[in-house]
């Protein structure tokens, strides 16, 4: 196992940057003609924000759980908020959230 120093924790640390965590979550008992279309438009909503690098992570949730989804954006909470605000399904009332401050490495990713 690589070990870490202090200093080199330090070094690692200063390269942190803010990020804005998206938790969703599903609102129970929606009742809506036309859901499945209007969560095919959310999921498009979702490529079209990662091809413009807006979203670095977005994760459904794959267990039956309230939490739908979560969603690490490249952009500060303001934007974030606008940004959720215009989704379709928030705007349907399928889905709320709940928007969270944190800081990662810049460039880490999935395996």
């Amino acid at each position: 196992m690589q070990q870490i120093t202090d200093e080199s924790m330090q070094q690692m640390l200063m390269q942190t940057k803010e990020y804005t965590l998206v938790l969703l979550k599903s609102v129970p008992n929606v009742q809506k003609e036309n859901v499945q279309q209007i969560l095919w438009e959310h999921g498009r909503r979702n490529f079209q924000l990662r091809a413009e690098g807006l979203i670095n992570i977005v994760a459904p949730v794959t267990v039956e759980n309230n939490l739908a989804g979560i969603a690490i954006f490249n952009a500060d909470a303001e934007k974030v908020k606008e940004i959720m605000d215009g989704d379709p399904a928030v705007k349907e009332g399928i889905f709320t959230y709940e928007i969270l401050s944190v800081r990662s490495f810049p460039g880490d990713s999935l395996a």
